[in-house]
């Protein structure tokens, strides 16, 4: 059994916002964060603030900074419904990104068995392969999301924020017919790296390919036709077009609107089996007006409300 607490830094009260209005309460004052409290939570928020695997792929630094950033935001927003959510804080960081991912997992691995669901705040997207690892290793089966501009299955020696979808197909963590690539750009995805989810048999579908079915009702139809226990969402800020979400590591000029990436947040907790819930690549370096972070937040608003 992991010591969640032991391999966690308790999350700054200061985030915790207080309007101190009775009619009018705050999600900072409802949050739990005391370890006494945390059997009766219903929901883990874990952060992990490094992007040591953005800095390998080449791709803009910043993005250790963004649990606080969202914090910063969620916490203001009003109280969704009587949700009991746990802030356990982040992760601690170790000398690499390897002993990282191996002690994030296993805070991660804890929390699944430990019946919570599990809201994860990169960082950067390698996180994925920790987070849905660990959910595979307390499931029997998985059906997992990574809503993505990218596909992240680069064959690269080292982990990086480019490959933790290869080594999760590798390592048997996901199964075929079990993985979607949702809303990926094709002027992002090597032709390469397509054909390799297909050969897994993975689903890649473009986001010009989900609008002409819509959305939602895509989604939808995959949930619905699905049979398997657990589910994992993963969603790169990238997906959503730059004007929505400037702040990202590989910013794009196209992409899901913020509506629809909180409409899939919706979608996501109210399906019962989702058991983690990731938000990687904000990056409040390069963010303007804090906008990227603000609707991270309110993506995590939209399913914290549905939670069922």
């Amino acid at each position: 059994m992991t010591d969640i607490f032991a391999f966690t830094n308790r999350p700054d009260p200061a985030l915790f916002f207080h309007r101190n209005e009775p009619g009018d309460p705050r999600l900072g004052e409802s949050v739990l964060s005391l370890p006494e409290d945390y059997a009766s939570a219903d929901v883990v928020l874990l952060g992990c603030p490094q992007d040591e695997g953005v800095r390998r792929n080449g791709g803009r630094p910043g993005a250790a900074k963004a649990p606080d950033a969202i914090r910063r935001y969620l916490y203001r927003l009003v109280r969704p419904g009587a949700v009991r959510l746990f802030d356990l804080g982040d992760t601690i960081l170790q000398p690499s990104l390897e002993e990282t991912h191996a002690v994030h997992q296993g805070i991660a691995k804890q929390i699944l068995e430990d019946r919570k669901r599990l809201v994860v705040l990169g960082g950067g997207n390698d996180l994925s392969y920790p987070d849905c690892s660990a959910l595979a290793q307390t499931a029997y089966s998985v059906l997992a999301f990574n809503i993505d501009a990218h596909l992240d299955v680069r064959d690269n020696p080292a982990p990086n924020s480019g490959t933790p979808y290869r080594m999760l197909l590798e390592e048997g963590f996901l199964k075929p017919g079990q993985f979607y690539e949702l809303a990926y750009q094709p002027f992002a995805v090597a032709a390469a790296h397509l054909e390799y989810v297909l050969d897994k048999g993975g689903y890649p579908v473009s986001l010009e390919a989900l609008r002409q079915v819509g959305v939602i009702p895509a989604i939808q139809k995959i949930l619905i036709e699905s049979t398997t226990e657990a589910i994992f969402w993963g969603i790169d800020m990238d997906a959503v077009c730059a004007s929505d979400a400037p702040g990202v590591s590989a910013p794009n000029p196209i992409g899901l609107t913020g509506d629809e990436l909180c409409r899939i947040a919706a979608l996501a907790g109210g399906d019962s089996r989702s058991r983690v819930f990731e938000i990687t690549e904000v990056n409040p370096e390069f963010d303007l007006q804090n906008r990227t972070a603000h609707l991270a937040a309110v993506a995590i608003f939209h399913f914290l409300a549905r939670h069922s």
